[in-house]
């Protein structure tokens, strides 16, 4: 079964690293994804760029809105993805917790299927 694992990040947490510390955390993180995918789990990995520059857009009765980023409503950001292929969820939540990122964010596990059900 796929499953979908969102690194969420505290906003500004990125801001409290030198670029040193940021540098090692990405490279313990592209190290956890070679070794996922030298086990033949890992269907897609990306980090993604603070929240500063992103936008929202949604459409209201026919109206398109775009909403600048950074969101202030919000206390975290998704900071990036793991998308893997386990036997169970326990797999993945294993994976999960084994992810340097679990030190400093919370990774949330969904399973991918249709969204009607």
């Amino acid at each position: 079964m796929p499953y979908m694992l969102l690194i969420h990040e505290p906003r500004g947490q990125r801001a409290t690293r030198t670029e040193a510390e940021g540098r090692v955390a990405y490279d313990r993180m592209l190290e956890a994804a070679a070794a996922l995918k030298a086990r033949g789990v890992l269907r897609a990995a990306e980090s993604l760029r603070t929240d500063h520059d992103a936008t929202r857009v949604r459409v209201r009765v026919g109206r398109r809105e775009v909403l600048d980023g950074p969101f202030s409503e919000t206390k975290e950001m998704i900071g990036g993805f793991f998308v893997v292929d386990c036997a169970t969820r326990e797999e993945a939540e294993a994976i999960a917790a084994s992810l340097p990122a679990s030190e400093w964010a919370t990774i949330e596990v969904r399973e991918l299927g249709p969204c009607f059900t």
